[in-house]
């Protein structure tokens, strides 16, 4: 049951991480650093929005409109931390 444990931690980890790329990247194109009409950017930009979306998608539709500002990785991170803390604190049940 340990291993299920570092499993369910890595993958919190990499989602943790891929939220991270997509939150700079998005800043970085806003701020033409980074153009979408590169051929690398573009695959990584539309995969990580592919891969995001399922994610983003229902706290985007419990959050009010904030006027063009995204909120949805900020809690998407949060729920990625508290459950992290969860499996933390209850690690016993896995030993």
């Amino acid at each position: 049951m340990q291993s299920l444990y570092e499993i369910l931690m890595l993958i919190l980890g990499v989602a943790r991480f891929f939220i991270i790329v997509h939150f700079v990247m998005s800043w970085l194109i806003s701020f033409n650093v980074l153009n979408v009409r590169q051929q690398l950017v573009g695959q990584i930009w539309y995969g990580l929005n592919r891969l995001l979306d399922p994610i983003y998608d229902p706290i985007r539709r419990i959050l009010p409109n904030m006027g063009g500002i995204d909120l949805a990785p900020l809690v998407a991170l949060i729920g990625i931390y508290a459950i992290e803390i969860i499996l933390r604190n209850n690690i016993a049940l896995f030993v």
